[in-house]
């Protein structure tokens, strides 16, 4: 995910997954057999549940490299469409990420997504959009300025939550975070209901992820329909990804 003279912006949004992910790469900043340089910042879409200027002191006393900006697009979109979707806000979003990060001269952008996150990517896609896809791990922009890099896709919210409450940090949560009859929501409570009797069911899930047996799927794109089985298991089955 992270090469030799990398330069890793954090995509902070203030939440524990972030706040882990970000202490996580400046102690690998510190062990890693390649030299990288890491910074963070945060983008204001106006959704925030408490004042940023808390963690931004937090982030300063621990000599950390953060810019704050305000996305003068989202804030109006939340003023003409209080009431827009999650992919519109999205859309906003990384467009303001790209050009926050070609402002920090970075090359790499990092997000915060976890196991969970994964997990209910998966799930998601599986039963409302009709694919078997969750999110990259490692990707590019769609214009190949940027690597996008997930580091956290092992590790669950249990442990980020545990660890950001351990470095005392405040935690600004998002309101969207806390929205109620969405598939989120709905994803998050089966999976806690479900753990309760299966509690390797993400480290299962994720396994499935890495081991994929395209031939006994449906996708005749892949199915060994004249028995070459070679040809099949030597192709390169899934293409590289693209974030626009």
């Amino acid at each position: 995910m992270i090469r030799d003279g990398d330069r890793v912006a954090v995509a902070l949004s203030g939440g524990k997954d972030s706040l882990t992910l970000l202490k996580a790469l400046l102690l690998l900043q510190k062990k890693a057999p390649v030299d990288f340089s890491v910074c963070a910042f945060t983008v204001e879409q106006g959704k925030f549940l408490r004042p940023i200027e808390p963690l931004g002191a937090w982030l300063v006393e621990q000599g950390i490299d953060w810019k704050y900006f305000e996305d003068g697009s989202s804030l109006r979109l939340l003023e003409e469409k209080p009431d827009h979707g999650c992919d519109l806000c999205s859309r906003f979003r990384r467009r303001a990420v790209y050009e926050i990060a070609r402002g920090l001269g970075a090359n790499v952008i990092a997000f915060g997504h976890t196991a969970d996150d994964f997990c209910e990517s998966f799930l998601r896609n599986a039963l409302f959009t009709g694919r078997l896809s969750a999110l990259p791990a490692v990707t590019y922009s769609s214009e190949k300025d940027f690597r996008l890099i997930r580091p956290l896709v092992f590790v669950t919210e249990e442990i980020t939550r545990r660890y950001a409450e351990s470095l005392g940090a405040p935690v600004i949560p998002c309101g969207c975070s806390q929205r109620t009859g969405t598939v989120r929501r709905s994803l998050r409570d089966f999976f806690a209901d479900l753990e309760k009797e299966h509690p390797h069911l993400k480290e299962n899930m994720l396994s499935a992820m890495g081991n994929i047996q395209p031939g006994r799927l449906l996708d005749t794109r892949y199915l060994d329909v004249e028995g070459n089985v070679e040809g099949i298991e030597g192709s390169t089955l899934f293409p590289i990804v693209t974030e626009s």
